[in-house]
């Protein structure tokens, strides 16, 4: 692409994010080592409140309802998985988390999003429970993307507690091979962008003009000028841009870092946020999953420890029972699997 051309792109892609009423908010980076050793998938929460956050580990087996008023669908978790699940209002969602394949779901804010129109004939799925749907059906993104590109399921949006706002989302997807796809939901339809390469995501615009962004500083080059406000197409360069310049790690200590060191640099500070605009928000945590080695860490922007839940020390198999931990307490430090403690399992938020 010649440059003029580039330059063109970018301007589209910044004039589209400059007219949004909000163009800010989380970050997910997808690091894989050249020797695919490591695969490492990081991702920012920011919001405008700081809302209750858990670890909870659900096992094999489980019976799950898509929570919509007509006809929800309806499923058996075929995956024991540890999702990270917020709560407000008494109502429970679902924000990210991993299965015990290695596959990782994702959900972000995006303005531009616009639900399909609620078709009773398709089995529905509620925002709050969509990410526990992915981490409880598929082992791999190629499974995820077949089973939602036959259309039969749909995407239903439960309102944000205590705000007026729905939750126009984006959802990323990643897996132990490195695989990804990004799932947004544009002018009522589903639109997956679905390759490895597809790594890092952020907020507004849309996946595709963030990838004229790429292409534009691609050619441009970071050594010399990376764009630094918390602006979401600026997080985007620059998330990309430390992505692609990691040095090969040395030890699994130095590849988990090296991902954390990206969240931290695309993280918001603390600052006035405004409720009407949920995506200009400061960063509330910092969660990176290890897909091969099947630990979930987590960094609490108010907690001076990074924590950690193994997979591999958790027992997955049917009927084993619910364990949670709720990650805001003081006094959290190191490996955290045995705190989580056996409990009955919640229900997701309905539409």
């Amino acid at each position: 692409m010649k440059l003029r051309t580039l330059h063109t792109a970018l301007l589209s892609a910044i004039l589209a994010a400059g007219s949004l009423p909000t163009a800010d908010a989380c970050t997910r980076v997808l690091h894989v080592t050249k020797d695919h050793r490591y695969v490492i998938t990081g991702r920012n929460m920011d919001w405008y409140v700081r809302y209750p956050t858990s670890f909870w580990a659900f096992p094999r087996g489980m019976e799950r309802s898509g929570m919509t008023p007509k006809n929800p669908a309806r499923w058996v978790s075929r995956y024991g998985s540890v999702t990270i699940v917020q709560q407000a209002g008494g109502q429970y969602g679902a924000t990210d988390g991993m299965n015990e394949k290695g596959l990782v779901a994702n959900l972000l804010y995006l303005t531009e999003t616009q639900y399909p129109k609620r078709d009773p004939t398709k089995k529905g799925i509620a925002t709050s429970i969509y990410i526990q749907y992915l981490l409880d059906n598929f082992a791999t993104v190629a499974e995820a993307v077949r089973a939602l590109e036959k259309g039969d399921t749909q995407i239903v949006p439960v309102p944000i507690p205590n705000s007026d706002h729905l939750p126009t989302m984006h959802i990323s997807i990643s897996d132990a091979t490195g695989d990804s796809a990004i799932v947004e939901f544009l002018n009522g339809k589903m639109v997956i962008h679905h390759s490895p390469k597809y790594q890092v995501m952020t907020n507004s615009p849309i996946f595709e003009k963030q990838l004229a962004l790429t292409e534009y500083w691609n050619e441009v080059g970071g050594d010399v000028f990376l764009p630094g406000t918390r602006r979401s197409a600026d997080r985007f360069v620059r998330a990309d841009f430390y992505n692609r310049h990691l040095p090969e790690p040395k030890d699994y200590d130095e590849a988990i870092a090296g991902v954390m060191s990206i969240m931290r640099n695309t993280s918001s500070p603390f600052g006035a946020p405004d409720p009407n605009k949920p995506n200009i928000s400061m960063t509330q945590w910092r969660v990176i999953h290890d897909q091969k080695g099947h630990r979930i860490f987590f960094e609490s922007t108010v907690r001076p420890n990074v924590v950690w839940v193994d997979l591999n020390r958790l027992d997955f198999s049917k009927d084993a029972p619910v364990r949670a931990l709720e990650m805001d307490q003081k006094g959290l430090n190191g490996d955290v699997t045995a705190r989580m403690k056996t409990t009955k399992p919640f229900e997701y938020a309905r539409p």
